[in-house]
C-alpha cells in the first residue's frame, strides 16, 4: 500500500524543510515500514517551472553506488573466487600495487591509495586529482571520457596517503580498483556482472550503469551546480554529464523504489550469506565504515546502515534498519544556493539528520555486533 502526505504529514514537512532551507531545488522521498509505503516530493523538477519532482523519477546516486559495488565483490568472495584478505596485486599485477593492500582494504577505504578526485588533508591543504571543481570541470571536463585504468594510474602516480591498513581515508580509487578486480576475476564487464547478479534478480528496472553516456532516462528532475567564475556566480545545469570520471565509485542512476528494494534485500540476507553480511557491517573505528556501508548508532540508540551519495547537482539518501524491514530512500537535486561546500555540507547534514529522526526515532534496534 502506498500512502501520501495526507496520511503522514510529518514526512512531507521534513522534505519541505530541505527546500525551504535553500538546500534543494527538489526532493523525492520513499519510506517503507510497518505502516506500508509512503512516497512524496517537494520543490520543483526544474528551475523556473512549477511541476514537482516525480516520485518515481530517476536520479544520479553518486557514492551510494559503492554499496552495489561492494556487494558484487562480496558475492565473488562467497563463491570462493577471491578472498577478502588476499593481496589485490595477485589479481591486478599490472598496476604495481603495494602488496599489503587487500580486497578488504579497498572496500573499507583503508588502503591508503590516493583519491583520484583529490585529497583533502588534515592541515587544510588540497592535492588536486582529475579536474572536478568549478569552472574547470563545467567548461572543460563535464563531458570528458575517462577510462577506469586511467583514473587508477593517475592515483598511483601520487604519494600514498598512509601505509596500507594503518588508517582510514575515503578514496574513490578503491572502488575503481574494485571494478577492475571484478572484471579480471569474472572475465565479463562490470555492467554485465552487476546486471546478472543484482539488477535482474531483484528486478531493478530503474537502475542504470551509464558508463560514459551523459543521458539520464525520463522521468527525472534537473540538478544544478553553482560555481564561481572570477567574481561572478554562475549556475550550470548538471542533468547531463559524462559520469566516467567517477566510474564504479559513483556513476549509477536509480530510483527511490529500486534503492529500497536493493537495500532491503541486502540487509535481510537475500544477496549475501550471513557471515559475509556480518563482515560488511564491521565498522572501522575511525568513522564507522564497514565494507561499502556506514554503520551508525543514533543519539536515540538506534543502529542504522546507510550509504548516501552525491556530486554537483545531485544527492541520494539510502538508510535501513539492520533487518531491512524499514528503509528510507531519497533524491535531492540542488538549486542556486550561493553556499561554499563546507557550509552546504553542514546545512545538508543537519536537515538530513532531522529526516532520519522523523523516520527512525521510534526504532528499538539492538546494536550491530
Amino acid at each position: 500500500m502506498t500512502t501520501t502526505h495526507d496520511t503522514r504529514p510529518e514526512l512531507q514537512k521534513a522534505i519541505q524543510e530541505f527546500v525551504d532551507a535553500g538546500l534543494a531545488a527538489g526532493v523525492q522521498l520513499r519510506v517503507n515500514d510497518e505502516q506500508g509505503e509512503w512516497v512524496g516530493s517537494a520543490g520543483v523538477r526544474e528551475l523556473g517551472q512549477t511541476a514537482k519532482p516525480a516520485t518515481d523519477g530517476l536520479f544520479r546516486i553518486g557514492s551510494t553506488t559503492k554499496t552495489f559495488t561492494a556487494t558484487l565483490v562480496l558475492q565473488l568472495v562467497a563463491e570462493g573466487r577471491i578472498e577478502l584478505d588476499t593481496p589485490v596485486d595477485d589479481h591486478l599485477p599490472e598496476y604495481g600495487l603495494d602488496r599489503r593492500i587487500t580486497v578488504r582494504m579497498l572496500l573499507q577505504h583503508t588502503s591508503g591509495v590516493f583519491n583520484f578526485t583529490g585529497e583533502y588533508y588534515e592541515d587544510g591543504t588540497f592535492a588536486p586529482g582529475i579536474p572536478g571543481l568549478g569552472k574547470e570541470w563545467v567548461e572543460d571536463n563535464q563531458f570528458h571520457t575517462y577510462k577506469p585504468e586511467e583514473l587508477v594510474r593517475l592515483a598511483l602516480s601520487k604519494p600514498a596517503r598512509f601505509e596500507p591498513g594503518t588508517a582510514w581515508s575515503y578514496s574513490n580509487t578503491n572502488y575503481v580498483l574494485a571494478r577492475l578486480l571484478v572484471e579480471k576475476i569474472t572475465g565479463g564487464t562490470f555492467a554485465d556482472e552487476m546486471a546478472a547478479r543484482i539488477l535482474r534478480p531483484l528486478a531493478l528496472s530503474g537502475t542504470v550503469l551509464p558508463e560514459s553516456s551523459p543521458d539520464i532516462p525520463e522521468p527525472h528532475a534537473h540538478g544544478y551546480y553553482r560555481y564561481q567564475d572570477g567574481e561572478e556566480w554562475k549556475t550550470a545545469d548538471t542533468t547531463s554529464f559524462n559520469p566516467s570520471w567517477i566510474s564504479a565509485a559513483g556513476d549509477m542512476i536509480s530510483t527511490t523504489k529500486d534503492l529500497h528494494t536493493f537495500f532491503s534485500a541486502l540487509n535481510s540476507g537475500k544477496l549475501l550469506p550471513a557471515p559475509l553480511l556480518a563482515e560488511m557491517r564491521k565498522p572501522d573505528p575511525t568513522i564507522g565504515y564497514g565494507l561499502g556501508v556506514f554503520v551508525e548508532t543514533t543519539e536515540d540508540g538506534v543502529t542504522l546502515l546507510h550509504h548516501n551519495g552525491g556530486f554537483w547537482g545531485w544527492a541520494a539518501i539510502m538508510y535501513s534498519t539492520p533487518d531491512g524491514s524499514k528503509t528510507m530512500t531519497a533524491s535531492v537535486t540542488t538549486g542556486e544556493a550561493e553556499l561554499d561546500m563546507v557550509a552546504l555540507s553542514g546545512a545538508f547534514e543537519k536537515v538530513k539528520q532531522q529526516l532520519v529522526k522523523a523516520v527512525f526515532s521510534d526504532e528499538q534496534t539492538e546494536p550491530t555486533k
